[in-house]
């Protein structure tokens, strides 16, 4: 669906670069141009007009269409993490959390740290 949808965007865009170009420029902006072309009545730039409003639509509904796509099936997803875990020693496996949020889960490892108390330094020898 999505491949489809792209393709028929892809269309839409050369299209769109296409019938803008043949366009005859009205403005006189850099002084290029607006001599007459080989499209000149005003009835082509009426079908030319309609063409690129007929597809800049088209290209807004596929542009729309792709963005609502891409999040169809996105699940939302927090940059906290609901829980931290404790700090263990090296080599041993975390204790499995027990839910709660981000400050439940820093006052039990704060309640932690607080009930083992620190080691003894070892004496240093001079």
């Amino acid at each position: 669906m999505q491949t489809v949808i792209i393709v028929i965007h892809l269309m839409l865009v050369l299209g769109l670069i296409g019938t803008v170009l043949l366009q005859k420029s009205e403005g006189g902006g850099l002084g290029v141009g607006g001599g007459g072309g080989f499209m000149s009545s005003r009835g082509t730039a009426n079908l030319l007009t309609r063409t690129t409003a007929i597809m800049a639509a088209g290209f807004f509904v596929t542009s729309l269409l792709l963005g609502w796509l891409a999040t169809y099936n996105r699940k939302p997803t927090s940059i906290l993490p609901t829980s931290v875990p404790a700090q263990t020693a090296p080599g041993t496996p975390a204790p499995p959390s027990q839910g709660g949020g981000l400050l439940d889960s820093l006052k039990q490892s704060d309640q932690q740290q607080s009930q083992t108390p620190a080691a003894p330094a070892p004496p240093q020898s001079q």
